[in-house]
């Protein structure tokens, strides 16, 4: 048992020093305003699905950091400037810029090299969608249950104090400011990064315990290979790919290449793969990230929302390649 504290610990330390760096700079950003003067790139976004235009900074944020943003929308959530649906929808757009980053630093770079243009750019593509379909859900939400007047009351405030502000201040009131700006920051963002690194500690623990117990290994993607009439000759792959999807991929590069499977079989083995793989993930990593900023019921919700989405777009591209083959 002390050893398996003393790794969670590590794995907590390691990533919450990240996490408070990029809490304490985020934070001096937005004290200062920085992400407001560039939010009119994701304004259109917000101003269709009625969020607030804190919701557009956010956005930007979450290009260099999904976290980062999530805890800026958890702030806000708490001060009572974001309302519960509003910080919802807040952070399922901000889970949208990972997968257009992908695209060029795991799409381009490993995947479509690896697997081939077909095989590669469909499974890139199938990513996109998947962030796609995130961003539509928001859309439709947000329209649906979300005013349009605080939107654009919101948005229209925010444009005037952008243009309000001297776009080249004086050095001694920009290092007041910067002074001030990070005070503000360690005073707001302290506490929750506190709860943060409290919270991913104990679901850091519970992950390892059980993958220690071999809870989590003693999930057998056998069943549900042998249910969708999967190949034999897949199932190697396909374990391999639950267990690491860059080593799945890497191995079933040669396989294609080599004519040992089809490229619709390859495709298959991958969207199989998912079903398996991604909820582990979520697991493992998006439930000590969301319930860590949002709270365990708010945290929750996300957390099966997004994977909810993930998944039943791999799951139709399943069936699509089955029926296609069947």
């Amino acid at each position: 048992m002390l050893d398996l504290l003393l790794q969670t610990l590590d794995d907590t330390v390691s990533t919450m020093i990240t996490v408070f760096i990029m809490l304490f700079l985020t934070g001096v950003m937005v004290e200062m305003n920085t992400f407001q003067r560039i939010s009119h790139l994701a304004r259109p976004l917000v101003c269709i699905s009625h969020l607030p235009a804190v919701s557009a900074s956010t956005f930007v944020i979450s290009l260099g950091s999904a976290l980062a943003a999530n805890t800026v929308i958890a702030r806000l959530k708490a001060e009572g400037q974001l309302s519960e649906r509003q910080a919802f929808l807040s952070a399922i757009m901000n889970s949208v810029p990972v997968y257009f980053r992908e695209l060029f630093t795991y799409q381009l770079a490993f995947v479509i090299p690896v697997l081939g243009i077909l095989v590669g750019g469909a499974y890139a593509v199938i990513s996109i969608a998947t962030g796609l379909m995130k961003l539509a859900l928001v859309l439709v939400l947000g329209r649906a249950y979300l005013p349009a007047d605080l939107s654009a009351s919101s948005v229209s405030s925010v444009s005037s104090a952008s243009s309000a502000e001297p776009l080249q201040p004086h050095l001694p009131q920009t290092h007041k400011n910067l002074s001030q700006a990070a005070i503000k920051s360690l005073r707001g963002q302290s506490r929750i990064f506190l709860r943060i690194a409290g919270l991913y500690f104990l679901m850091t623990f519970l992950v390892l315990y059980l993958s220690r117990e071999g809870i989590l290994q003693s999930l057998d993607v056998l069943p549900l290979a042998q249910f969708f009439s999967v190949p034999p000759e897949t199932i190697i792959p396909l374990t391999i790919y639950v267990a690491s999807p860059k080593a799945g991929i890497a191995l079933l590069g040669p396989l294609i290449q080599n004519d040992g499977i089809s490229e619709t079989k390859a495709l298959i083995v991958l969207m199989l793969g998912s079903l398996f793989m991604l909820p582990f993930y979520s697991l493992r990593s998006l439930l000590p990230n969301y319930t860590s900023v949002f709270g365990m019921r708010l945290g929750l919700f996300l957390v099966i929302i997004s994977t909810g989405i993930s998944v039943a777009v791999r799951l139709s591209v399943l069936l699509m390649l089955l029926m296609a083959t069947g």
